[in-house]
């Protein structure tokens, strides 16, 4: 019996999320309402999504967030989450697991059996962030580790920019090290419980407890407060020159001029969850929450430049800039449809064989003037092309260049 329970209300939520996706134009849809559990991290390889909780371990989906299956990492807390290559790690209450089969099977690092709450890569260098005794490096992706000289702080939040390393640490601030862990400095931000970084070229930000966000452009010799203040931010990503917060009060907000302003991007929410994490993958953004959901919305709805021009027909743009290293952006009209009210779109990204290798845009458009960005950085060097479609017929294609 309570297996057939289960069953009826694992269904019931693939049927109710799947409808609420297919007609989730212009909000946030809730996915996995009754998850049971807090989620703490969110982390993609591929096209699967991988979300880590307070005691079920890691679920994954490989339904961009429709359904949810748990993986072999079970009952154990998860703070944090990332992926480089074909490994997934996840940080724990004492250790380090990762995974090279998508969850499957999970291989153990001890790391002092510190709690794990933070895990950063760039390509083969995998950072972790941990309970009193700091920052652990791997230069192999994660075969073997070390602990840096940062090595007695409780570190919540990494953030990589070339060679230099930011770690957001329990109440001493930000600490800095320009020579990939092997030293570090404290910076200005001295006196912050810091909980999330992000790198958006020489801006760095800083997500802190009960206190906004905070910036700096100089490597941290001075930091200034953005206009969010008096905040917690559990959570920064950002794609483009774009960033998203995740706060514990206020649910999600979106900076497009580096901090300057925020503006909240909760349509859809029933009530303002307390975001944990934020991920964004296969052309949509995630949300988890402490309020045991994770949510979803298309990320060309959310940041998408939509004119409310009408043009009179069909048109795709050369990308810029190009050649591009590693983002681009791409403008394309829809006209209006004799036929209905919204069209249906389609940006196909290609390889220079042909095959295709990312579907930018899929979903129900009304007429405009769109322009959407492309990240190109888990793509090798060289010549793409993309394709625009509406309702089944190719309008264009173009090249793109991508120069590494």
């Amino acid at each position: 019996m309570k297996n057939k329970l289960f069953i009826f209300v694992l269904t019931f939520l693939i049927i109710h999320c799947t409808l609420n996706i297919e007609n989730c134009e212009g909000q946030w849809v809730q996915c996995g309402e009754n998850m049971g559990v807090s989620i703490y991290s969110l982390t993609s390889s591929g096209s699967n999504i991988f979300a880590g909780t307070h005691s079920s371990g890691v679920l994954q989906s490989t339904n961009n967030g429709i359904s949810w299956a748990q993986t072999n990492l079970k009952n154990i807390v998860v703070f944090s989450m990332a992926s480089s290559g074909n490994k997934i790690f996840a940080g724990t209450y004492n250790s380090l697991f990762y995974s090279t089969n998508y969850g499957y099977s999970w291989n153990h690092i001890s790391l002092n059996n510190r709690y794990v709450y933070s895990i950063t890569t760039s390509g083969s260098n995998i950072y972790t962030g941990t309970s009193a005794s700091g920052v652990f490096r791997s230069t192999n992706n994660g075969d073997n580790w070390t602990q840096t000289a940062l090595n007695n702080q409780n570190v919540y939040s990494l953030a990589i920019n070339g060679s230099n390393i930011f770690a957001g640490t329990y109440y001493y601030g930000v600490f800095l090290s320009t020579n990939n862990g092997d030293n570090w400095a404290q910076t200005a931000l001295n006196n912050q419980n810091v909980s999330s970084l992000a790198v958006i070229g020489d801006f760095i930000f800083a997500g802190t407890y009960s206190n906004g966000v905070f910036l700096t452009t100089n490597d941290g010799n001075s930091w200034t407060q953005t206009n969010m203040q008096n905040i917690t931010v559990n959570s920064l990503v950002v794609y483009g020159e774009n960033i998203f917060a995740g706060t514990g009060e206020i649910g999600v907000l979106l900076s497009t001029n580096y901090g300057s302003t925020w503006i909240q991007k909760n349509e859809g929410f029933n009530t303002t969850p307390s975001i944990s994490s934020l991920l964004i993958a296969n052309n949509c953004i995630f949300v988890s929450s402490y309020d045991k959901s994770i949510w979803y919305r298309s990320y060309n709805d959310i940041i998408g430049v939509h004119s409310p021009e009408i043009p009179t027909e069909y048109s795709l743009s050369q990308n810029y800039p190009n050649p591009f290293n590693p983002i681009t952006n791409i403008r394309y009209q829809i006209a209006k449809s004799i036929k209905r009210e919204t069209s249906d779109v389609k940006l196909i990204i290609y390889n220079l064989l042909g095959k295709e290798v990312e579907t930018i845009i899929n979903e129900m458009q009304s007429p405009g003037i769109y322009e959407v960005s492309w990240d190109g950085r888990e793509y090798s060097s060289g010549i793409y092309f993309y394709s625009l479609f509406v309702d089944g017929n190719k309008i264009d294609t173009k090249r793109a260049v991508l120069i590494k």
